[in-house]
């Protein structure tokens, strides 16, 4: 599976986040790591369970679009 990464250098850090899984950034010295960072943080969110525990409760939000 690919998604696609918006990634820029600054300030001896690179920066990055997956447009089409959002929630997932990393910042790292190298785009290297930075890349394996995101690949990381995409395996994390896609393998959190969607069922809340007792203790929380799953709501929508409605955003407008601009």
């Amino acid at each position: 599976m690919q998604f696609r990464a918006v990634i820029k250098k600054g300030d001896g850090w690179w920066i990055g986040w997956l447009v089409d899984l959002p929630g997932v950034n990393a910042q790292e010295r190298s785009g290297e790591e930075l890349i394996e960072s995101l690949r990381i943080g995409a395996e994390d969110m896609l393998s959190t369970p969607l069922e809340p525990k007792a203790e929380e409760e799953m709501v929508q939000v409605e955003v407008s679009h601009p």
